[in-house]
């Protein structure tokens, strides 16, 4: 399992199908975040609530804050 860090990323993935699960900061912008949240919803993929972004970005392994992160499988 990797991250796919950023919204744009997480959405990508999303729409791609690969997300597995997908990480969310609560203290990430609303409007992203809703609209995120909202994705996973209509495709049916879990969502796991962070903290913050600082706590996120240290989940995926980086030394910035990350607003949203997508689990994916390591492709083969």
């Amino acid at each position: 399992m990797r991250f796919k860090v950023g919204a744009k990323q997480t959405t990508k993935m999303l729409e791609q199908g690969r997300a597995v699960e997908v990480y969310i900061a609560r203290d990430a912008d609303p409007r992203m975040r809703d609209k995120i949240a909202q994705l996973c919803e209509r495709t049916a993929i879990p969502i796991k609530w962070v903290d913050s972004m600082k706590q996120l970005g240290e989940l995926c392994g980086i030394d910035v804050g990350a607003a949203t992160a997508a689990a994916v499988n390591v492709e083969e």
